[in-house]
């Protein structure tokens, strides 16, 4: 198969890892922990897994060896930078335990596992994959853990291939999963540990363990490039607003990265108008103001980013979706014999005036995406409403009207772009190519401990990759109860943009001069070569949540 220089370079990229666990290792247990919420609750369904310590792993001078030991490997869930370097982590790891050690991947996801589909991952196979992106190396998918049935059936081939460990990689979701299944492992003495791995580009599976989810780092810098890249065409043209969709459907971390890195005019976060209660109307206005205040000055162009899931923070707008979601479950047949040019008139005729007025006011376009994509489960895709679209159609007629009341007195182009499959295959950054390698390592370190029911944890990661913290936290640690599905369950508590947190308050006192101004900042394409300061830095976010972040070349801390 025919490579690309970059691909050759990377190949002999030695990823960097934490100077504690490059030779012998001890584990240290920290206190006894409890989830983040509904204690009680949690603890009674993970009676096996509730209240384990925090690990972390030190430095010591015997070099230990373990049994030799199978094990399997899952990705999970949508793809992110650096995932290959979590399996050759894991596999390292597993070999430099005990060089008998063998590693197995279960193909497409936990469907593999389920179905009994996997292959042996072997040192050539590994290779091939090191430092590269994607999840082609055994593919991904969204199949659940959740029924008794799966966990058995996986058991089956587990225990045909010896395997006595098994590493579920993925997102909250899919690490609550890891956690359900390592509960009923430990519960019915199968002899299997199950150990996750924090993955997702969207960046809301953190905590105080958790500093960042892996492929965070890659996909924005990636979408920081192909923002910075439009910002230096709007400037030379000076001639169109560009409005940017960025995914982030359930938390804005993404966008407000970007928005770090790119200095755009105009940046949304979901979770600030959540919060303000701000209306539809309220959004478009906000921006509005900011093309007539530009326009004012004879700047007609600019830059506004936008997160991908926007739309279900405006609460109205929650509300309208909430209703046409049972609406149009309760009515499917009767709706679908309605003409196709009559459909818009008959939802607005039969839901209740409040929204009915709101679902009115949007462009047809976006009317019919709200009724008619919809998934398995008969809610609306919110991933499929063109958001930019919406908003620059919506400010376009605000600003006719303010046009007519002698408010503004400018010209208003648009061009729309969504960034999102851009981001989450490409070849990892220094930093994740570190992280996810490390992440690996630590969890075969977590399996030659005997641990169960705990996610890899790699932290201190504004600092060189040498003085990095390498450990694990109970899964359940991080649980809380949320209804899905009609039902309470379990799951990792997805964290959302702090809106009390320095990266938002440092944007939120930048935003304004932002607006006014054309500050651009051009991030270019990731650096994999070079000095250390222009390769290997962490996000913006990490470093302001940690007080590293730098100023003209120099360091706040």
């Amino acid at each position: 198969m025919k490579k690309s220089a970059l691909q050759i370079a990377r190949a002999a990229y030695c990823p960097k890892l934490p100077e504690a666990i490059k030779a012998g290792v001890r584990c240290v247990e920290g206190d006894a922990t409890c989830s983040v919420a509904d204690q009680e609750e949690i603890a009674q369904l993970f009676p096996h897994t509730y209240g384990m310590p925090v690990l972390r792993f030190e430095p010591c001078d015997e070099v230990r060896h373990c049994p030799a030991i199978n094990v399997g490997v899952i990705l999970s869930g949508g793809q992110a930078p650096g995932g290959h370097n979590v399996i050759s982590g894991l596999f390292d790891g597993l070999k430099t335990l005990n060089p008998d050690s063998r590693l197995y991947g279960f193909l497409l996801g936990p469907a593999g596992l389920i179905n009994h589909q996997y292959k042996e991952l072997t040192a050539d196979i590994i290779n091939e994959y090191r430092n590269t992106g994607g999840f082609d190396i055994i593919g991904s998918g969204r199949t659940k853990l959740e029924t008794k049935e799966q966990f058995d059936s996986g058991l089956e081939i587990l225990r045909a291939l010896d395997i006595k460990a098994l590493v579920i990689i993925g997102g909250d979701d899919s690490n609550t999963n890891a956690c359900v299944l390592a509960e009923y492992y430990k519960k019915i003495n199968a002899g299997v540990q199950v150990i996750g791995c924090p993955k997702t580009i969207d960046g809301d599976l953190k905590n105080e363990m958790i500093e960042t989810s892996f492929g965070f780092d890659t996909a924005c810098k990636v979408y920081g490039e192909m923002i910075g890249n439009i910002q230096r065409d709007c400037n030379s043209a000076q001639k169109y607003w560009h409005f940017i969709k960025l995914m982030g459907r359930s938390a804005s971390h993404i966008t407000l990265e970007c928005a770090l890195q790119t200095q755009p005019n105009i940046c949304l976060i979901s979770e600030e108008i959540e919060r303000e209660h701000m209306t539809l109307d309220g959004v478009v206005t906000y921006i509005a103001n900011i093309v007539a205040e530009r326009a004012a000055k004879g700047l007609n162009y600019g830059v506004a980013i936008i997160p991908e899931g926007v739309i279900e923070f405006i609460p109205a707008m929650k509300k309208l979706i909430a209703e046409l979601n049972d609406f149009l479950a309760k009515y499917a047949k009767e709706f679908a014999r309605v003409p196709r040019n009559e459909q818009i008139k008959y939802i607005i005729d039969h839901i209740s005036p409040e929204n009915a007025a709101i679902y009115a006011s949007l462009p047809e376009r976006v009317a019919r995406q709200l009724t008619l994509d919809r998934d398995p489960h008969g809610n609306v895709q919110v991933s499929l409403i063109e958001t930019e679209k919406l908003l620059g159609e919506m400010v376009g007629r605000k600003l006719a009207q303010m046009k007519e009341a002698g408010k503004y007195n400018g010209k208003f182009s648009t061009q729309y772009h969504f960034f999102g499959y851009e981001g989450r295959c490409a070849t990892p950054s220094n930093f994740d190519a570190d992280y996810c390698y490390s992440l690996g390592y630590t969890a075969s370190l977590l399996i030659g401990e005997g641990k169960t029911g705990y996610m890899a944890s790699v932290r201190n990661t504004t600092r060189p990759a040498a003085e990095w913290i390498a450990g694990g936290v109970p899964v359940t640690m991080m649980m809380n109860m949320e209804r899905r599905n009609a039902t309470m369950k379990p799951v990792i508590q997805k964290a959302l943009v702090d809106l009390e947190g320095e990266p938002f308050k440092y944007f939120a006192s930048h935003r304004d001069e932002w607006a006014r101004e054309t500050m651009y900042v051009y991030p270019g394409p990731i650096q994999y070569f070079g000095p250390t300061e222009v390769c290997d830095q962490p996000t913006v976010t990490l470093a302001l949540e940690q007080q590293t972040h730098t100023k003209h070349g120099k360091r706040l801390d």
